[in-house]
């Protein structure tokens, strides 16, 4: 009976030694990974935030032109409105916020992408320099959000990795401190920046 409980003791003396010895360098490198993953979502919003403020001056340009559809100007700020109106916890990013997130942003994008098909049919609106320099720089924001995109989910795999790698999982069973974070999914049909390029020339 006593060797049996020398055992148990010793079992128990083993596990809290490892525990000691594994657990704060899991949870210093989890925190690590988290912070990265945090740190590139500011810079996903903040690319998200720069085509926001773009917009209304481009939806001011279009409205110089008396005959313009206010229909698609309206969609356009009502898109807007939507995306902006959506704030996520970096630190506690859920499946359902990224998925709420994205479904503005895309309803922005699509938004956009008809506007931008409208303007085709105003060569006057299309000769307007300003215009000219607020869609390439639009172009370039949309650029620069889906390579942030795809930094953040390259920020989050590793994190992911370390969370769900033995022995780490059963460490975070016990702590509980931290949980998966969801990746970005590339929109149907659009796994590339959206093409919002014109033919000034014409």
């Amino acid at each position: 009976m006593k060797k049996g409980l020398i055992a148990i003791i010793a079992i128990i003396a083993l596990i809290a030694i490892v525990g000691f010895m594994v657990g704060p360098k899991f949870y210093n490198t989890a925190i690590d990974l988290q912070e990265n993953a945090t740190s590139q979502w500011a810079n996903v919003e903040s690319s998200y935030q720069r085509r926001a403020d773009l917009i209304p001056n481009i939806v001011n340009t279009a409205k110089g032109y008396a005959e313009f559809e206010q229909s698609t100007l309206i969609k356009v700020t009502e898109a807007r409105s939507k995306a902006t109106s959506i704030q996520i916890d970096p630190s506690n990013i859920t499946p359902a916020q990224l998925k709420q997130f994205q479904q503005a942003q895309q309803g922005l994008t699509s938004a956009l992408s008809r506007l931008l098909a409208v303007f085709e049919r105003y060569p006057d609106l299309k000769a307007n320099e300003n215009f000219k320099e607020l869609i390439n720089e639009l172009e370039r924001t949309e650029n620069r959000i889906n390579v942030e995109r795809n930094r953040f989910n390259e920020t989050v795999k590793p994190y992911n990795k370390h969370l769900k790698t033995f022995p780490n999982n059963v460490i975070n069973s016990f702590i509980g401190n931290f949980a998966e974070m969801d990746y970005f999914e590339a929109d149907a049909g659009s796994e590339d920046a959206p093409n919002v390029e014109f033919d000034f020339g014409s």
